[in-house]
């Protein structure tokens, strides 16, 4: 099927190769270079995360990459897919979609990515795109739409500020807004809760930091928490046991147990929070680049000076637990205790992302926690 534009010099094709592999991930960088707040992602990692090989989503998702090219010149990207595991939000509708969207100022461009994306995803009988997900919803979600003036936290996306609206010339409209939230050593839990924190925990609760003997079951354990714990949450698609050894090596070198903090209930686990160190902080110099010297670089910058900042991407609390007194106060407690952890090693600063707007429960804890909303990221939709 040809995705050739027919807008003068303009066209689109669909990535096969590793060296327009190596175009699409390249690109993001080149037009983002005047942005003082872009922080060029690890063109490693971002390999592996799109290659079939290395990311397990690709065994239950179809995927096309397309790099739109002017004048032999690449001038923006994006991508179309379908993951079968994700849930259809009402009978009738089968929803596709698109991300790692980037590209030129120009309208032109962001029509022939979309037509090309949009045309994929009909061409496989779907109803409705949404997005962006890059590449799922349990990875980098949503476009930047506010808060532009600071850095991203490590796996959080930023975007140019024009993006926003040449998305929405193409017919799109929200569907989700995500926040981020920001907090400081000044911040921290309600005095009534407090209080309550300060009594000790009570009988049949237990808190307790990751096990690094047990890591693989750990991972597992914490999988089985938020599979549960976000399952009614707007577009949940649950995370398999693939992709679960894919975090566990992930996520490995730059874990600290001390960070990481479980909750259990009369003997089972009931809940858990992750604090992850910023990577961006160390690599916002390395311009995605390991080799010759990065690896150095990126090791001293996290096991010798360490960074100062920290993102709380994964928190939840097991459904059967949410209602009673005890279920309720597990997040402040597992927030009491990573977070005085996570200030006593140095880290003077986090994020608690991403947060769906309509969440209202993970509204209340964040900002009930000194945390302030500073970004929105918002998730898209048209109907095909």
């Amino acid at each position: 099927m040809p995705f050739d534009s027919t807008n003068a010099d303009l066209s689109v094709i669909p990535v096969r190769t590793p060296a327009e592999l190596k175009r699409f991930i390249a690109l993001p960088a080149r037009l983002n270079a005047k942005d003082p707040n872009w922080i060029t992602p690890l063109f490693m990692e971002r390999t592996d995360a799109l290659t079939p090989k290395t990311n397990p989503f690709f065994d239950h998702a179809e995927v096309q990459l397309f790099l739109a090219t002017r004048g032999g010149r690449d001038v923006g990207r994006i991508s179309a897919q379908i993951d079968q595991l994700t849930p259809q939000p009402v009978e009738g509708r089968l929803d596709g979609h698109f991300g790692m969207i980037a590209a030129e100022d120009d309208p032109a461009v962001f029509n022939v990515l979309f037509r090309a994306a949009e045309d994929w995803l009909r061409a496989r009988d779907r109803t409705h795109a949404v997005g962006p997900f890059n590449l799922s919803i349990n990875e980098e979600v949503g476009l930047l739409v506010w808060g532009f003036d600071t850095p991203p936290m490590v796996l959080m996306g930023h975007d140019p500020v024009y993006t926003g609206q040449r998305v929405e010339e193409q017919g799109y409209a929200k569907a989700q807004d995500l926040f981020a939230y920001k907090a400081d050593e000044t911040g921290d839990i309600p005095e009534i809760a407090q209080r309550r924190v300060k009594r000790g925990l009570p009988a049949g609760v237990v808190l307790r930091q990751l096990d690094m003997s047990r890591y693989d079951q750990e991972v597992q354990t914490l999988t089985e928490i938020l599979n549960d714990a976000w399952s009614d949450n707007w577009g949940f698609t649950p995370t398999t046991e693939a992709e679960t050894r894919q975090l566990a090596k992930s996520l490995k070198q730059v874990i600290d147990k001390r960070l990481v903090w479980f909750a259990e209930i009369d003997g089972e686990a009931a809940g858990v929070v992750v604090f992850l160190p910023n990577i961006n902080e160390a690599i916002a110099d390395l311009k995605g680049k390991l080799l010759p010297f990065g690896w150095a670089k990126l090791l001293w910058r996290l096991k010798v000076k360490g960074v100062k900042s920290a993102r709380i991407p994964l928190m939840g609390v097991k459904k059967k637990f949410q209602t009673s007194q005890r279920g309720r106060m597990l997040p402040f407690w597992m927030m009491k205790a990573s977070r005085d952890m996570a200030m006593s090693l140095g880290y003077n600063r986090y994020e608690i992302s991403w947060v769906l707007e309509a969440n209202k429960a993970m509204t209340h804890i964040a900002e009930n926690v000194g945390g302030t909303h500073y970004k929105t990221y918002r998730v898209y939709e048209k109907a095909l």
